[in-house]
């Protein structure tokens, strides 16, 4: 599957570039695993860190879950998708014998829920779930998950360049 990733627009209201910029990171996570096989995916970044590319997926799809529909929405998770409470870093720990292509399904699945979740809200929306005991606003989770996708993106570019030369924007 090839990714189509969107420039955002240089002129919008509050809503639509936040949400433009969120999806534009959510696209450049999944270029940056395009055209590796399953194992390259799994491939660590360097001992003794548990991160990988598939591990970057799987992590996005906890904190889409977390922020969009436990907080904004207040659904409530005993456990995460990936991690649970004996093994809290789950989704990044447990790589070497997942299915790559059912969690590649998984996190669009949740991306699409979490965009469900804002649709028509405006931004000064407060989630239903606090966050240690502070209310959230839709605006606030919109910037934080940005930073997190380019947090997480910069890693990617370091996983990606180190298993096959790939560089890139």
């Amino acid at each position: 599957m090839t990714t189509e990733r969107i420039d955002p627009p240089l002129a919008a209201d509050e809503t639509s570039m936040l949400t433009a910029w969120l999806d534009y990171h959510r696209a450049t996570l999944l270029l940056k695993t395009e055209g590796l096989g399953h194992d390259r995916l799994r491939e660590r970044s360097v001992p003794p860190s548990s991160l990988s590319l598939l591990g970057l997926v799987r992590h996005m799809a906890e904190v889409e879950r977390y922020w969009f529909l436990s907080v904004l929405q207040g659904q409530e998770f005993e456990e995460g998708i990936f991690w649970t409470k004996d093994d809290e870093d789950g989704d990044f720990n447990q790589v070497d014998t997942a299915d790559v292509e059912a969690d590649f399904a998984t996190y669009r699945t949740q991306v699409e829920l979490a965009r469900a979740a804002a649709a028509g809200l405006p931004p000064e929306t407060v989630g239903k779930r606090p966050r240690r005991g502070e209310e959230v606003t839709l605006r606030w989770i919109l910037v934080h998950m940005i930073e997190e996708y380019a947090r997480h993106n910069g890693h990617a570019d370091l996983i990606r360049e180190r298993i096959d030369g790939a560089t890139g924007e």
